[in-house]
Order: C-alpha cells, then sequence, then structure tokens
C-alpha cells in the first residue's frame, strides 16, 4: 500500500494481531491496540499480553498545528500533548510491572504530512523543520523521563524514534527495534566488519527481505539515503525476479540463485547476494574496489557459511531452552578465518 492511500483508511477500532512468522526471518506478531481500550482493565489478561512481549512500542501523532507557544500532539484517539503523555507513562509503568524486560519505544510519528487539494494529491510537504524535529524530540523525551523519574521508575530506558510513512524512517526505526530483540546481534555486527574491512566495501546491510527490516549492520553509521537506495534494490531485484527469473510461473523470485549488481552514475555499486530464503545481503561500494570481484565473491560464501553456523546455533540454544525452561545466554561468534582481504598480507 502505498503512502497516499492510507489517507483513506479507518482508524484502529479493536485489537487487531499481524503474524509476521510465516514469511520472513523476524518471527513476531503486532497487537495493534487502538487508542480508547485500555488494556490495563480487569477484563483483559495483563499477564497474558505483556508477559511474553518483547517490545513495546507507543506512537504519538507529531502532526503540529503551528503554534510557537503550544505545540498540540495527538495520539490514535486525537489525544491533545499531555494526554499522550499521561497515557504513554500509565502504560510503560504497568507493563514493566508485569515484564520488566520489555524494551520501551516511542515512535514520534508524522512528522512530515501531505498538502492535498479537493481533487487529488499535489505534494508531499515537510510539517517539520529539522529544528523543530529534535525540539520535538527532546521535548517529548524530556517530560516522558521526568515523569518516570518522579515516580521513582529511573530504571526503565524509553528510546525515541521520529517517523513518517513519506520515507524509509519508520522502516529504520523498526529495523533499531528487532535488534534489540535478536540475541546474536554483536556476532552478526562482527562477521559484517570481517567482511566489509576485507572486502574494500563501505556499508553492508543484512536484510529480511520480506519486510525490508536490516537485522543487522556493520559499525560505522547508518545514512538515510543509503538505507533507501538498498531497500528499493531489493524491490527492484524482487519485481524483475518475478517478471523473467520464474520458469512457467513456478517457483519462487527469491532463491539462491538470487543476486543483482547496480552500477550508479556517481561510481557507486550496489550489491546484493542471497544469504537464505529470508535474508539478504546488501553492500554498497566504490566501483574502483569492484575490479577484484572474485575476492569479494568467496569472501561472501564465507560470510553466508558464517551465518548459518550462527542460526544453527540459535536453533540448539532455543531448543536447549526450551527444555530447562530458563533464558538462553550470548551466543558467541563463530571463527571467521576463511575470509580473505582484498589486499596482500
Amino acid at each position: 500500500m502505498s503512502p497516499n492511500e492510507t489517507l483513506f483508511l479507518e482508524s484502529t477500532n479493536k485489537i487487531v494481531k499481524d503474524d509476521i512468522s510465516n514469511s520472513s526471518f523476524v518471527q513476531f506478531q503486532i497487537w495493534d491496540f487502538p487508542g480508547q481500550i485500555d488494556f490495563f482493565d480487569p477484563t483483559f489478561d495483563s499477564e497474558m499480553i505483556f508477559g511474553g512481549c518483547g517490545a513495546l512500542i507507543f506512537v504519538i501523532d507529531a502532526q503540529v498545528r503551528f503554534t510557537r507557544t503550544a505545540l498540540i500532539f495527538v495520539i490514535d484517539a486525537q489525544d491533545d500533548y499531555m494526554e499522550a503523555l499521561a497515557k504513554l507513562h500509565m502504560t510503560v509503568s504497568r507493563a514493566y510491572k508485569v515484564n520488566p524486560n520489555i524494551k520501551f519505544e516511542v515512535f514520534i510519528h508524522k512528522v512530515s504530512f501531505v498538502q492535498v487539494s479537493r481533487s487529488s494529491w499535489v505534494r508531499l510537504v515537510d510539517g517539520l523543520s529539522d529544528d523543530h524535529k529534535i525540539e520535538t524530540q527532546r521535548d517529548i523525551h524530556q517530560r516522558a523521563n521526568d515523569d518516570l523519574a518522579d515516580a521513582g521508575l529511573e530504571a526503565i530506558h524509553l528510546s525515541f524514534y521520529l517517523t513518517s510513512i513519506y520515507d524509509h524512517s519508520i522502516f529504520e526505526a523498526f529495523s533499531k527495534v528487532v535488534q534489540k530483540l535478536i540475541p546474536q546481534l554483536p556476532t552478526l555486527e562482527n562477521l559484517l566488519n570481517i567482511l566489509i574491512s576485507n572486502s574494500g566495501i563501505e556499508k553492508a546491510f543484512l536484510f529480511d527481505v520480506v519486510s525490508k527490516i536490516y537485522i543487522a549492520t556493520d559499525s560505522s553509521p547508518v545514512d538515510m539515503q543509503s538505507y533507501e537506495l538498498c531497500c528499493d534494490m531489493i524491490d527492484v531485484v524482487i519485481d524483475v525476479s518475478c517478471i523473467y527469473g520464474l520458469k512457467d510461473g513456478e517457483g519462487s523470485c527469491y532463491d539462491k540463485e538470487s543476486s543483482s549488481i547496480i552500477k550508479l552514475n556517481n561510481a557507486t555499486i550496489l550489491y546484493l547476494r542471497e544469504v537464505n530464503r529470508f535474508l539478504a545481503l546488501v553492500c554498497i561500494l566504490r566501483e574502483d574496489n569492484f575490479d577484484r570481484q572474485g575476492i569479494i565473491d568467496y569472501n561472501f560464501h564465507c560470510f553466508r557459511q558464517a551465518i548459518q553456523e550462527v542460526f544453527e546455533v540459535r536453533c540448539k540454544a532455543q531448543n536447549l531452552t526450551s527444555n530447562l525452561q530458563s533464558s538462553s545466554g550470548s551466543l558467541e561468534a563463530p571463527a571467521a578465518n576463511g575470509i580473505v582481504g582484498s589486499k596482500p598480507i
């Protein structure tokens, strides 16, 4: 669904549960609660709702009315700024008592909006300047944490993200949330750091193909434009494969043979390889560093083998913890001795 089509969606008026575990590596459920429902009401089982919850995402609508003295934020039920923060405080404090291990995430949503004529969509207009976005985030951050401190709940950590459906910020925010729920994240980051340092790659993402969430990236900062390019590349590969890659309309448009190289006009190359039926490695590198593609391909095969070892260990750990009914610990990184450098050592 395109962002423009969301204008015609009705407000959520009942609890909606979406299961993401069937077609994606990122296996979880999303429970969408409408703003008017109090899930701490005795008619709801709080232990059931929050007991197995990994992350709680609280969405604040940051569609601002342009008054410098009072910035008015709305939540799903069109509550004002203070009501939104009051509900955030109530939700977080009660959920923490049920499950102290929950990750609390706050999406400050609708930081951009669409200007519409009577007959059609006209253009995308940035609703807040960069300075206003930072000011908005800082204000919400300060007020929310002050409320928790006053209640003696300093142990609760809130993470804040500015999001919009008109760019990829919502996907990046979800990526950071999901990464917190992956115990193998340090291992995956370490493997990506080894790969890029020995292959002349500037940036690498490990993507979940279905959701466009990157479950891991290397330690260098994430640039939004680079992330958007990688997302668009996945869409191009899937679309072209659906048209030209299927034989007699059978099979999957994304399989072990899926790969792509896209050369941009600024001497940059986008390089995609299939890791498994759920994951793809998308890299950004300079055209000069792609001269030794054989080394990059070999290093990728070593990387893919290491990824398989990581998830084999994860499966064994999950089976063990289910038998012992205890939480699993962190997993050690597998050896990556097979990866060779792009320069002689």
